[in-house]
């Protein structure tokens, strides 16, 4: 079994791509436009150039996108959010200020006590995204909870 995501951008599903590239380098790896389907003739002049599908991955993540069907409005994110592993504090300041342009800062860039970077937000086409720095190095740097006592040992009586 295979678990994906498929998000639907009501005609905006090439500048969500453009955008998914410039912010975390997105590798497109299928584009289809609905004129390039069998069924082109049926499909209103202005969705030719739309996606029909595409597919573009991340790091090993594949994440399917497309404009949706016309005439048919799919876009109403709710109840996820789409997360990203961000190996530095600066390369994740970075994914989140290209993702947050034109989008809503849901919780703004920082340190937290759990890592030296966090930020969640909506892009410009409702995604909601979550970055985090996932780097053990340099998180370690982040303040820490305070760590319960560990229990001693009892040791040998000495003689």
């Amino acid at each position: 079994m295979q678990l994906d995501t498929y998000l639907f951008f009501n005609g905006e599903c090439a500048d969500a791509l453009a955008l998914y590239q410039a912010a975390f380098g997105a590798q497109i790896e299928t584009l289809i436009r609905f004129r390039d389907t069998p069924d082109a003739a049926n499909v209103p002049a202005e969705w030719h150039d739309k996606v029909m599908h595409a597919l573009f991955s991340v790091g090993g993540t594949a994440i399917m996108v497309s404009d949706g069907q016309f005439g048919q409005p799919q876009r109403d994110y709710h109840g996820f959010t789409l997360s990203i592993g961000a190996e530095d504090a600066a390369s994740g300041e970075r994914t989140f200020n290209a993702l947050s342009e034109g989008g809503t800062v849901l919780t703004p860039w920082q340190s937290t006590f759990f890592t030296a970077g966090f930020g969640m937000l909506k892009d410009r086409f409702g995604v909601p995204w979550l970055i985090n720095v996932v780097n053990a190095v340099e998180s370690a740097g982040a303040p820490q909870s305070p760590q319960p006592p560990q229990p001693q040992q009892n040791a040998a009586p000495q003689a």
